[in-house]
């Protein structure tokens, strides 16, 4: 038996449940523990903790957006699902340190922690063992984990939780985002809705600028907006969906899209891919909306993510 299989065959053994909670080596080549609840279903890559598929209910499009050209088991992050970022957002405030961008998290291995099931409703939440090193950058006696959740509520749902304990002495100040991509029809065609009047900072500018209206996409966008904390939607009608998103302790909201160019430059969006996804990310990021954790103190950043389907 592989190596990948055998590890999921204990995690199976330690941590499933019937019809709720499952693991198994994944094509991409990591093992996944997949979740069902009320008709629908997640997967969750425990290499950097990350949601990579959910489906609301039986028969329906996911929700998420994954690169067919991306793996597990490498030191590069997979591209799509719902990457971790933390201790920080975008590049590390001091270059000269050579650390990777949005944190040392995105490609380590996390493990189990516990797992969950009630009526309608599996859960999983997974931490990771920082080493000396990352202790040391990110303060010791920090500690991270994750919950994934599906349902029950009154429509299909997928809940995320990022928690930041601080048990060490000094406090701590982290960036963080839940790096989303969901799929989409077109990146021409779908806008997003409940972000007009917020100020945000375009980054490939460096102009500062107000929201007018919904959000629309005709070339590269990079976008933090700051201070955000009404539901926002994405408004898919050549799918006949909509995708709510509910964040929770989250005062920022980044909006990515790498268009045509770009894409190519990343190596891992197949051509015209960038097409198929667009980014909304719950977040704390820059000077203005970083987090501060003080001894004793915990930080939960969480969201929830609903979506509706015309029959």
């Amino acid at each position: 038996m592989a190596a990948l299989e055998v590890q999921a065959a204990a995690l199976q053994a330690q941590f499933g449940r019937a019809g709720a909670v499952a693991f198994e080596a994944s094509p991409l080549g990591g093992v996944v523990a997949r979740l069902t609840a009320g008709g629908g279903s997640a997967c969750v890559a425990l290499q950097g903790a990350q949601v990579l598929s959910w489906v609301p209910q039986t028969g329906h499009r996911d929700v998420l957006w994954c690169s067919p050209l991306s793996r597990l088991g490498t030191a590069k992050a997979v591209r799509g699902g719902i990457p971790v970022c933390w201790p920080w957002f975008g590049p590390h405030p001091n270059a000269a340190l050579g650390l990777p961008a949005h944190g040392f998290v995105r490609t380590a291995m996390w493990h189990v922690e516990s797992v969950g099931t009630a009526p309608g409703q599996s859960s999983i939440t997974l931490s990771v063992a920082l080493t000396a090193d990352q202790q040391a950058i990110a303060g010791r006696g920090v500690s991270v984990s994750f919950c994934v959740t599906l349902g029950p509520h009154l429509e299909p749902s997928l809940d995320v939780e990022l928690t930041t304990t601080n048990n060490g002495e000094a406090a701590f100040e982290l960036t963080e985002a839940l790096h989303t991509y969901f799929a989409i029809s077109d990146i021409g065609a779908a806008r997003i809705e409940g972000l007009k009047g917020r100020t945000f900072l375009d980054q490939l500018t460096g102009q500062k600028a107000v929201q007018s209206g919904a959000i629309q996409f005709a070339q590269e966008t990079d976008r933090i907006y700051w201070d955000t904390s009404a539901p926002l939607q994405i408004i898919d009608a050549a799918l006949g969906r909509t995708i709510t998103i509910h964040s929770r302790s989250s005062a920022s909201t980044v909006v990515w899209n790498p268009w045509y160019e770009k894409a190519v430059r990343l190596g891992d969006v197949p051509p015209e891919g960038f097409r198929d996804f667009v980014c909304v990310e719950t977040a704390n990021v820059g000077p203005r909306n970083g987090v501060r954790v003080a001894p004793g103190e915990v930080h939960r950043m969480a969201c929830r993510i609903s979506c509706t389907q015309q029959s």
